[in-house]
């Protein structure tokens, strides 16, 4: 096992335990001496894992004192986010925690995309939008879809929206969210509450709409809403069946270990 190997298994390794709450904000992290100890390791790499913590935004160096953990929960950043969710799935609670955040912010981001496309002047080619469509439909079609890139596919759909749009703050947003969960299996998958082909129905329906020009009426708006808001909420239920499964499936290990 190479040494950047062993640098990103451990800094991950106590990347978790941040996120799980067993090491405290603002307490010293492990020495480089103790890091050393305890995963086996010489003080170089030591010194390199706990680099690596950092550049996560988990801890900050002190002079003098080492590292100390920050409060990432409170002060962290778009980044630290990202990094935390990853590390709290083995943690139902928080994750479910997080990704009700993430799900709301990205429901409403999208929707008001969707929306101030379908009333605005600005148009994208209909043969790229069609094209691109088309390119989620052949993957919807595969004996076993690449959920990730399908989801992939749909982010760079909203993001040339919201380009169009001149939404520039609203991409970023969208752009980070995007990174957040397709770093997730699982929240990839629970995206995909519903069958593939379902996501690539929505679109050629919107596709539809928009190359009418007459736009939905008022009542077909709300009927747009209320499913865009259930179907969420499936994707929400099927994170919490997966990360659940996870936490049974390690108490099962370890009872079979004991």
């Amino acid at each position: 096992m190479g040494s950047q190997t062993v640098v990103a298994d451990v800094a991950d390794e106590l990347a978790r335990r941040v996120a799980a709450g067993e090491y405290q904000p603002g307490d010293l992290m492990p020495s480089v001496r103790q890091v050393a100890e305890e995963f086996d390791m010489n003080r170089a790499t030591a010194q390199l894992t706990l680099g690596r913590l950092e550049s996560y935004g988990f801890v900050e160096a002190r002079r003098g004192k080492g590292f100390t953990i920050r409060d990432v929960r409170e002060a962290g950043g778009v980044d630290v986010y990202r990094q935390l969710f990853r590390f709290s799935i083995p943690m139902p609670d928080i994750a479910m925690e997080m990704f009700r955040d993430i799900v709301d912010v990205e429901r409403n981001l999208v929707l008001e995309t969707l929306l101030a496309y379908t009333g605005g002047e600005q148009r994208i080619d209909s043969a790229e939008l069609k094209s691109t469509i088309d390119e989620l439909e052949s993957l919807a079609r595969q004996q076993v879809p690449d959920l990730r890139q399908m989801l992939a596919l749909e982010v760079a759909l909203v993001r040339r929206l919201l380009t169009t749009l001149g939404l520039t703050m609203q991409r970023a947003i969208l752009n980070s969210i995007g990174e957040t969960v397709l770093e997730v299996p699982e929240a990839v998958e629970a995206y995909f509450a519903g069958a593939p082909d379902l996501h690539v129905l929505v679109w050629r329906a919107l596709a539809a709409v928009w190359d009418s020009g007459s736009g939905p009426s008022e009542a077909q708006l709300a009927l747009f809403e209320d499913l865009f808001g259930m179907y969420h909420e499936k994707v929400i239920a099927r994170f919490e069946e997966l990360v659940v499964g996870i936490e049974e499936s390690a108490g099962v290990k370890q009872a079979a270990s004991a």
